[in-house]
């Protein structure tokens, strides 16, 4: 049965969650820090929520068992080091920045070489699970969106409650925040029709296949509630932030971490559970 597989490969799942959670989040730290005037009080706290994750998902990295249950996914060993590697280099470079940032320093440097390491566990689980040098690239592309969409989301709800006890912040950080999430969710929209078209992942099932299959109730939930209605929220949460609105933008961040988070536990369940990438 589709749920029983996912339940399955609940080990993959919590994996990619967690990372996307700490490389996205991470990333919107550096951004925030070298393109807007957000406070370093927000950022600094946010990248500490990016180390916290980030140890996580190393703890989560070394209880992944050799290979997912019952699917077409065929885990390559050879890249767990690495991958485990990258992640540890993520929390150390992490907890730097939350320091550099504590001690007023821009730290570009060491905001680049954080994201590197996150770019590294995500292209290092990639090729661990991809299957091939194509399906690899494709799985690289799907963490990358889906840890720009899940940890995106988090630094934006968390710096929305930053303006509820601190009004007089301006409202550019948090519309750039929201403008960024939903070009990122509109890319993801994208990236799901052309990996539904094709058929990407090792199930290769292409030609809309995976829309009326045994895993469509899954596939649709993907794109509905894990694409569809959040590329709406993030536009209305554009337009109260415009507007100063911030309680009501506060409050569709919201919506939309629970709504991405829903979507990138679909979209990782559906991978190691079925072998379809979404």
């Amino acid at each position: 049965m589709p749920a029983e597989q996912i339940a399955e490969n609940l080990a993959f799942i919590n994996w990619t969650v967690l990372t996307a959670l700490a490389v996205g989040s991470f990333a919107a730290v550096v951004l925030g820090r070298l393109r807007t005037d957000a406070t370093r009080g927000y950022l600094g706290f946010t990248a500490f929520c990016a180390v916290l994750l980030a140890f996580l998902a190393v703890l989560s990295d070394g209880a992944l068992p050799t290979a997912s249950a019952g699917t077409p996914v065929i885990a390559d060993p050879g890249w767990d080091g690495p991958r485990q590697a990258a992640l540890w280099a993520l929390v150390v470079l992490a907890a730097a920045y939350v320091i550099a940032i504590a001690r007023g320093r821009r730290a570009p440097v060491i905001g680049i070489a954080g994201l590197a390491a996150g770019a590294a566990a995500l292209g290092a689980g990639a090729l661990a699970w991809g299957g091939s040098p194509l399906g690899s690239v494709a799985l690289f592309i799907e963490f990358a969106l889906l840890a720009g969409a899940t940890g995106g989301v988090l630094a934006a709800m968390i710096l929305g409650h930053w303006y509820l006890v601190t009004p007089k912040l301006a409202e550019a950080p948090l519309v750039m925040f929201a403008r960024v999430l939903a070009w990122i969710v509109a890319a993801q929209l994208v990236a799901f029709v052309a990996w539904i078209v094709i058929g990407a992942g090792p199930a290769g099932v292409g030609g809309l296949g995976a829309l009326t299959g045994s895993w469509a109730l899954f596939v649709w939930l993907r794109l509905i509630v894990g694409i569809a209605f959040p590329l709406v929220v993030s536009w209305a949460a554009i337009q109260t932030a415009r507007t100063r609105s911030m309680e009501s933008a506060t409050g569709l961040l919201y919506i939309n971490v629970g709504t991405i988070a829903s979507g990138t536990i679909l979209a990782s369940g559906l991978y190691f559970g079925a072998g379809l990438l979404v």
